[in-house]
């Protein structure tokens, strides 16, 4: 008896069965389905960090204090979230930021400083446009890819001059100016923020892109935009330090942003010698891709590694079955035999019945693990399928699980003496 008639009599028993059929083949399909689904999500979840990571932009770099103390590594993010407040003579001076820049020249395409001013209003009469007023330099725009619709953004003069001017949104000028973006340049702007109210000028509108880090269920007319005032006047306003606790930096074009944030940090470090409690880190967005990957790929193994305990679980269930099929078809066994079947064919008769009980129960959790992976991508704001890789190895698995969990029934069922088979009842 060759394989295709193995395959034709373990059909025909599965449709003699078919209710413990599909029940055998539960255990399979919710294992099938779990780790596909899970491979599925986490692909979708990588695919959308690393996308939103890239956005922010590869050649980024960001340069924090960290204290001495904390014996972590350049990219620990935690340890840098986690760090105490510095005092004044821990900061980052301008003047630092000035050496850097004349040290490593066309290397850096730009450096990015910022200054909270607070958050408040933009009012106009009874119009209102919630902000989040922050001080920035020139280089700012150029690291955070700011993209101008109307006017000009902010520069060096009126960084100088302290001036009161402004950049909004294009949803502050849809809320405020009826979305008249020319109409609202050279407008009086009274803010009222936290520390009081101020009026600005407007000098500029950038187009307002949801940070994909943010989750705001804001509608278009509460929701926050950034309002942009020039660095020396948001620091006069507050009455911050002249320094920062981290800057932001782009290598130029060309350039290696791991390199380059390797060299700035020794660079920067070289002034915090003889500082006791901290020292200067610096992480390239690169890099943090990188852990990111690493870090998603760990997690997704380890919780498939959980899920697939059900697969376990549902071979164990396979062999059980197999071993009542063996008993309940001991007779036709013993016939088999005295008909001169030999035991590898009945050994592989049953292999094959336990391999197509799996294989079938595999393809369904991979159908199944497929949609809920795409859904559950989906919600992530990637929806993916799951890879090629992903369903040969669900394939594998499902006939390896097929396969181990079969072989015992099915020696057991080769080995029965035939004579003893047929005085069975």
């Amino acid at each position: 008896m060759g394989l295709g008639e193995s395959i034709r009599l373990a059909l025909e028993g599965l449709k003699a069965n078919k209710m413990r059929a599909v029940l055998t083949m539960l255990g399979i399909i919710i294992g099938i389905a779990a780790v596909i689904g899970i491979l599925t999500v986490g692909d979708g979840l990588s695919g959308y960090i690393n996308g939103t990571m890239s956005d922010l932009g590869a050649s980024t770099i960001i340069v924090s204090l960290q204290e001495k103390s904390r014996e972590v590594s350049s990219d620990d993010m935690m340890s840098m979230m986690a760090m105490k407040q510095p005092e004044s003579s821990d900061l980052i001076t301008p003047e630092m930021v000035s050496a850097m820049e004349e040290n490593f020249g066309a290397r850096l395409a730009a450096t990015g400083l910022s200054q909270s001013a607070g958050s408040g209003k933009a009012k106009d009469g009874r119009l209102y446009a919630n902000v989040s007023a922050s001080g920035v330099n020139e280089g700012y725009f150029t690291v955070n890819d700011v993209k101008l619709s109307a006017g000009r953004l902010l520069q060096q003069k009126d960084d100088d001059g302290r001036r009161m001017v402004c950049v909004v949104s294009d949803k502050l000028v849809n809320n405020l100016f009826d979305g008249k973006q020319d109409a609202a340049l050279g407008q009086e702007l009274l803010v009222q923020l936290t520390g009081g109210s101020y009026t600005f000028r407007i000098v500029g509108v950038y187009k307002y892109e949801q940070s994909a880090f943010s989750f705001s269920t804001a509608s278009d007319k509460d929701i926050s935009t950034s309002l942009y005032i020039p660095l020396s006047t948001a620091k006069q306003l507050v009455g911050a330090d002249r320094g920062f606790s981290n800057i932001t930096v782009q290598a130029a074009l060309g350039e290696s942003s791991t390199e380059v944030a390797a060299e700035v940090k020794n660079y920067l470090a070289r002034y915090y010698r003889t500082n006791e409690n901290y020292t200067v880190t610096a992480i390239s967005m690169d890099t943090m891709i990188s852990s990111v990957d690493s870090m998603m790929s760990t997690l997704s193994v380890a919780i498939s590694v959980i899920a697939g305990i059900s697969l376990l679980v549902g071979g164990i269930g396979v062999m059980n079955i197999m071993l009542v099929s063996v008993t309940e078809r001991t007779r036709e066994i013993g016939t088999r035999k005295a008909l001169g079947a030999t035991n590898n064919n009945i050994r592989l008769q049953f292999v094959v019945e336990s391999v197509i009980i799996c294989l079938i129960g595999g393809a369904i959790g991979i159908v199944l693990g497929a949609i809920m992976g795409y859904v559950g991508s989906g919600l992530l704001k990637n929806a993916v399928l799951p890879s090629i890789g992903a369903i040969v190895l669900a394939f594998s698995f499902s006939l390896a699980v097929g396969v181990f969990f079969g072989y015992y029934p099915a020696n057991k069922a080769a080995k029965m003496d035939p004579i003893e088979a047929l005085r069975y009842e």
